[in-house]
């Protein structure tokens, strides 16, 4: 009770959540995938690769492991510069590490874009708000780290510039995308993580 109360003086009547249906607008924001390496955090980002990819393989999805997708993206547009890849992570999984923007921005490799998918909640563990619901913004932590291109879109009109802005090439792209709280697209996927490294590996490789 102490806790709800303390919340509540210090961010009266604060609900900043997106109203955008990430179902819709995550793909349009990608748009073709094809000529992309996808690095995706668990639960809804991972639907959310899968259901941009199809049938092929050219996304990792993380599973039971919150904080990684940030640094493995990084590492991975590091290794092929010649590949365009793309992290599609959550507001709760950004926040377990979000200290590794600072690494990203040091490094900028112009090959590399984040795209967070900030629902305001822990929607796999049961709706639970996160701290962006409660007036964290993870744009303002991305600039504040040293990414200079960093753009929040919050209403259908703001896709088609944020969507060109992903694909560019001078330097290190970040995109909060405000989307409402709702289930993720419905997609079946395998768990087996040796499963999902061997078939990204298949396709990055080309073996």
């Amino acid at each position: 009770m102490q806790e709800d109360s303390f919340r509540a003086n210090v961010y009266p009547d604060v609900d900043l959540i997106g109203t955008l249906d990430r179902c819709e607008t995550v793909p349009a924001l990608v748009g073709d995938s094809k000529n992309l390496l996808i690095v995706a955090s668990l639960g809804g980002a991972t639907r959310d690769a899968a259901q941009i990819c199809g049938p092929q393989q050219h996304f990792f999805a993380f599973a039971g492991v919150m904080g990684g997708p940030t640094m493995t993206g990084l590492g991975l547009a590091l290794a092929q510069p010649k590949r365009r890849v793309l992290v599609i992570t959550g507001d709760g999984d950004l926040l377990m590490n979000v200290g590794s923007l600072a690494t990203v921005a040091v490094m900028n490799p112009p090959n590399f874009s984040i795209l967070c998918v900030d629902n305001g909640r822990y929607w796999e563990t049961g709706g639970q708000k996160t701290h962006t619901a409660l007036g964290t913004d993870l744009a303002a932590m991305a600039s504040g780290a040293g990414i200079r291109k960093v753009r929040t879109v919050m209403r259908q009109a703001d896709i088609p510039a944020a969507a060109a802005f992903l694909r560019e090439e001078d330097g290190v792209t970040f995109v909060l995308l405000k989307v409402k709280p709702g289930d993720p697209p419905k997609i079946r996927r395998s768990t087996d993580a040796c499963q999902t490294k061997f078939r990204f590996h298949q396709e990055l490789l080309g073996n």
